[in-house]
């Protein structure tokens, strides 16, 4: 709700289409910038403390937001920095909350579950979200969106303290957070699995994921369509991530998960290749379905693999990469493909960002027997923690 009252709010005042790019570049780049300092934190201190302190900087963040505009003192340069604000609190929030996941799983089998459920209470969100910011904005105006955000985080610092985890084990280092930051590189650099996984992250972020900036002008352009046809694209997309998340909750085991994610790459690729093709409506929601579906496939399986194969006193610094090649990439990829969709038009990037993500899905392809025997000399292996299912269920 606050992402959609914000965009409208900086719209309204300025009449701006830079603007509105000008804020989403400086919301997203602090996690390209600083995620692994802030995945350092995690892994250094209480995960459940520093994400109540990440979550009530959000509840002061939006406070403000609300106060300024239901008085009508709010201004460009308001929303700015304070949205600058918000993308430092999420460069320590993210890695924690990520890495904090597998304390409230109790058996190991379960992660991938609990990881896809999350994903599902994610897309849901962003589904249900929009459409009452949309009606609340129309009857009441932006503020009581930020007001009613800055109240639900009562309840979330609520039942955050009143979870009963595990205690975390945290050795005390004498090493600097830079000296814990270089080895966060190290460890992910040394590792291929997590190397490779982050690495195919980094480019879908890149090449793929931006198709949602661009999609309001395949929906005018191309579809010949207006503002209801983008909304239903949009939700057409948000509906297959849901029912990804959905399936890969319901599976039983993580084993497999690397074949799904090539496959689930290779899938989203030939989908916006599909959907750059299409000039129908009825096939251009298909394909914008099965986006969001290998999308949140490729995603999920991802972090569900990254939480799996990391060490617990390195997992925070882990998930500050993948929340550096998740979000942090995204405004190069949205600057990316709003330059080439004006140079060769949105059809063509489509096209060749699908391309890249249908090649980079061969590569990984390819690689998967070398990153299974790596898997397996760690002592980490998935199949050795988790017992064996039928093949049929992997």
């Amino acid at each position: 709700m606050q992402n959609v009252a914000v965009s409208w709010l900086v719209f309204r005042l300025t009449g701006s289409a830079l603007w509105l790019g000008v804020l989403g570049f400086i919301a997203q780049i602090p996690l390209f910038l600083f995620s692994p300092w802030g995945g350092a934190l995690a892994d250094r201190f209480n995960r459940r403390n520093l994400i109540i302190t990440t979550q009530t900087l959000a509840m002061v963040q939006a406070s403000v937001v609300a106060v300024l505009t239901l008085t009508g003192y709010v201004e460009v340069w308001h929303l700015v920095l304070l949205s600058a604000f918000l993308g430092m609190i999420n460069v320590v929030d993210i890695p924690a909350r990520h890495s904090f996941v597998p304390q409230l799983v109790s058996s190991r089998e379960d992660l991938g579950n609990a990881i896809a459920l999350n994903s599902s209470v994610f897309n849901a969100g962003r589904l249900i979200g929009p459409a009452v910011a949309g009606i609340l904005i129309a009857a009441t105006g932006e503020g009581v969106c930020f007001l009613i955000n800055a109240l639900s985080y009562v309840a979330v610092i609520f039942a955050l303290r009143a979870l009963d985890v595990p205690a975390q084990k945290i050795e005390k280092s004498k090493r600097s957070v830079f000296a814990d930051m270089r080895e966060g590189f190290r460890y992910v650099a040394g590792s291929p699995p997590i190397f490779w996984m982050l690495l195919m992250l980094a480019l879908t972020s890149l090449v793929g994921m931006p198709y949602i900036v661009i999609m309001p002008v395949v929906a005018s352009d191309t579809l010949h369509g207006g503002s209801h046809l983008f909304g239903f694209l949009v939700t057409s997309s948000g509906i297959g991530a849901l029912c990804g998340a959905i399936l890969l909750a319901s599976r039983r085991s993580v084993r497999g998960l690397e074949c799904v994610v090539a496959c689930a790459m290779g899938l989203f690729g030939a989908a916006l290749v599909a959907f750059s093709l299409s000039r129908t409506i009825a096939l251009s929601l298909v394909f914008a379905l099965l986006i969001g579906f290998c999308m949140i496939m490729q995603t999920a399986s991802i972090n569900t693999l990254l939480q799996t194969l990391s060490d617990d006193d390195k997992r925070g610094r882990v998930m500050s990469f993948y929340s550096m090649a998740y979000v942090g990439i995204a405004p190069f990829g949205s600057l990316l493909a709003g330059t080439l969709a004006d140079s060769i038009g949105a059809p063509m990037t489509l096209r060749l960002g699908g391309i890249i993500c249908f090649l980079g899905s061969i590569l990984l392809a390819t690689r998967i027997p070398v990153l299974r025997s790596h898997i397996n000399r760690s002592g980490a292996t998935i199949q050795e923690e988790l017992p064996m299912v039928p093949d049929g269920d992997v």
